[in-house]
């Protein structure tokens, strides 16, 4: 595990020991494991059981490996805990598997990605996540937790940011990121139908632009891609006018989160997560980007060859967190420039490691 991943998840251990507790000796089943978010739940997971569980948790990963890569969780090959099932989330989940609890981070949540991959996109939010419900009302599981999008509220208008959750969003059902807005959105009506009519313990989250430790710079998301440009080209480049704007999430911050909506008993409820301290442009973020490196960098702004990289892009994006700070006590920690600080050294350490592959 890497050195600064083992660091932030220890914090989220420590100020969770109680409510883990409820995982010691049950099964948990994490969707799309090897992805970003999914493998860094999996350390978390790895590292309770091997420092406070008083019974190991089987632990679960289930990837098709489309965007997510085996070398992210090759550490945790071999022990007895932990199980790889190769497969999609739409294909019936393999016979005699007992989870408690899931995590369904199966999706591809990077624009350029999903656009390249739209019917895949797709089938993972609505009929991987219908293939999940069903399974849990037959199983009769403790929690399920659907990891929504903040896309699915679109491009809000002004007087709706900071964004609630009872906000129904402003969102193009044919443009070419629909394929991921509004498959997401119905993956949540597929939620709630569940919750209402077969008591479905499920919670819903929404985050906010996560960024951090594990997130390949090939990414090809904002953050990513600035570092990318920044390592490999020497230079910064923007493909927009740099006035959209957006509140970043560290990702220790957003999976304690996640951990604990997990864990409660708010069944049938929905929970944006994110940082709403600091809600920048993205010219002030690629300077911030920049001053990871030398403030006398280059930076230009140049198209993307990618035709629809702009189309129906949010201008702006911050969450509005009232909910889950009254209701589980969530409070972001890592600032920004910290979190690009940690992010940037684990870019280092991934390249030394991979000859510059980065995978």
């Amino acid at each position: 595990m890497d050195v600064q991943i083992r660091r932030d998840v220890e914090g989220i251990i420590d100020a969770n020991r109680k409510a883990l507790s409820q995982l010691d000796g049950r099964g948990i089943l994490i969707t799309g494991g090897a992805g970003f978010l999914g493998a860094y739940f999996l350390d978390l997971l790895s590292l309770w059981n091997e420092t406070g569980a008083k019974k190991h948790c089987q632990i679960y990963c289930l990837d098709t490996f489309i965007t997510g890569t085996p070398r992210r969780i090759a550490h945790l090959e071999g022990k007895g805990y932990f199980h790889k099932i190769a497969q999609s989330v739409t294909e019936p989940l393999p016979p005699g598997l007992e989870v408690d609890y899931i995590m369904h981070f199966a999706s591809i949540a990077s624009p350029t990605f999903y656009r390249k991959y739209p019917l895949e996109t797709i089938d993972s939010n609505v009929a991987g996540t219908r293939n999940l419900l069903e399974y849990a009302a037959k199983r009769k599981i403790a929690s399920i937790v659907f990891l929504s999008t903040s896309e699915i509220y679109g491009d809000p208008v002004a007087s709706m940011i900071p964004t609630p959750e009872d906000y129904r969003g402003n969102v193009s059902c044919t443009g070419p990121r629909a394929c991921y807005d509004e498959s997401k959105r119905l993956g949540e009506t597929l939620c709630m139908t569940f919750f209402r009519q077969k008591n479905v313990p499920v919670k819903i989250i929404r985050p906010f632009n996560v960024y951090g430790p594990g997130l390949r710079i090939d990414d090809k998301r904002i953050i990513p891609d600035l570092f990318h440009s920044a390592i490999f080209e020497g230079g910064i480049a923007l493909h927009s006018d740099g006035k959209p704007t957006r509140s970043f999430c560290y990702v220790s911050d957003a999976v304690d989160a996640m951990l604990k909506v997990l864990l409660s008993k708010l069944d049938g409820e929905q929970f944006n997560v994110g940082d709403d301290s600091q809600e920048i442009s993205m010219l002030e973020l690629a300077k911030m980007v920049r001053s990871q490196f030398s403030d006398e960098m280059k930076l230009t702004f140049k198209a993307s060859e990618e035709k629809d990289y702009l189309t129906d892009n949010p201008l702006r994006r911050c969450p509005d967190l009232k909910k889950i700070r009254s209701l589980l006590g969530y409070e972001p920690k890592v600032g920004l420039a910290e979190g690009l600080s940690r992010l940037k050294g684990w870019y280092e350490r991934e390249l030394e490691e991979t000859g510059g592959s980065g995978r």
